[in-house]
């Protein structure tokens, strides 16, 4: 009997199989993310022109810092990635307004409205899970992508940015709800780059960033499907530990990271992965075939959502027969 995405998806996070192992992939529309319709309806083809199982939300990466504050243009190219104008924390100044609160709503209402329309259009048997930035990745956005920045904050102004950081995690713990409310199975939860403990020690992540990442995570199990997304290399597999969401994606690939098979019977927890972002998704799909083959021997394709280790932007540069193939291949 042939399953849907939503049999195939379930299977998966309960570490079984259906007929098949659920696929996807995702990537921005750089030249699409500006207005809900447009982005909408380009989530909606790519879904339907691959047959992708479930549907990861690409929204606009900049809308959870934008909300306090900070801006970015479109950069005139849908190869391009949006264009910073302003960060808004780069001060001690800046972050105490930030502890504050948001100062706007309508970055994140109009990601809420993409989900609706996605998840209207494609119905039930395809889960939608809405993007969620960890609170240390928006503080990373507002400090200006700069980790150097970040960390000197943190260092400098312990008491502040904790309080910062718990103001974040409020709006977040919101926007989750009122996604699932919306339609959400659940959220891809991204930590990026403070997942790489080359760059923020386990130690160091659990006694500053964790207490807020707790909080959002608390929102999301109101949903069934949810992904913890650890970006780079280097992971802190621990955290998928703590925050023990349904299923976990990283880059296997990449220095110093866990294979697809050995983190899944060490958590417990459904992978999601299998095949490089740039590697094989932009070079041959016989290439493609064999990546995919071999990830799926590796797990005996339980427990195996297949999907690119991260997100594969921009989509334009994505050719759409290696996609066939990662769909085939499953």
């Amino acid at each position: 009997m042939t399953a849907g995405g939503r049999e195939r998806v379930r299977a998966a996070l309960a570490l079984e199989v259906a007929d098949h192992p659920p696929v996807s992939a995702w990537g921005h529309f750089y030249d699409r993310e500006w207005a809900v319709a447009s982005l909408a309806e380009a989530t909606i083809a790519a879904a339907r022109r691959h047959r992708f199982d479930f549907v990861k939300l690409q929204i606009r990466a900049s809308c959870f810092a934008e909300a306090f504050g900070a801006a970015w243009r479109y950069s005139g190219s849908p190869t391009e990635e949006p264009v910073l104008i302003r960060a808004g924390g780069a001060t001690a100044e800046e972050w105490r307004r930030i502890a504050e609160g948001p100062s706007s709503s309508g970055p994140l209402s109009d990601q809420v409205a993409v989900l609706r329309a996605v998840g209207a259009e494609l119905g039930p048997e395809v889960p939608v899970i809405q993007t969620v930035f960890s609170p240390g990745m928006v503080a990373w956005f507002l400090a200006g992508r700069d980790t150097a920045r970040l960390a000197g904050l943190v260092a400098a102004e312990p008491e502040l940015m904790a309080a910062a950081l718990d103001t974040i995690a409020r709006m977040l713990a919101s926007f989750t709800s009122d996604s699932i409310e919306a339609g959400a199975a659940g959220v891809f939860y991204a930590v990026n780059p403070l997942a790489d403990t080359t760059i923020v020690t386990a130690e160091e992540y659990r006694r500053v960033y964790l207490p807020a990442d707790r909080s959002v995570v608390a929102a999301a199990h109101q949903g069934w499907f949810n992904m913890l997304h650890l970006c780079g290399a280097h992971i802190n597999l621990e955290l998928a530990a703590e925050l023990r969401l349904s299923s976990l994606n990283w880059a296997a690939e990449e220095a110093g990271n866990p294979g697809l098979a050995q983190a899944r019977d060490r958590l417990g927890l459904a992978v999601a992965g299998g095949v490089g972002r740039h590697s094989p998704l932009r070079l041959d799909a016989g290439e493609m075939r064999a990546a995919a083959g071999a990830a799926l021997a590796e797990t005996g394709r339980r427990g195996h959502l297949l999907t690119p280790g991260c997100s594969s932007s921009p989509w334009s540069q994505v050719r759409p027969d290696v996609v066939d193939a990662l769909v085939g291949a499953a």
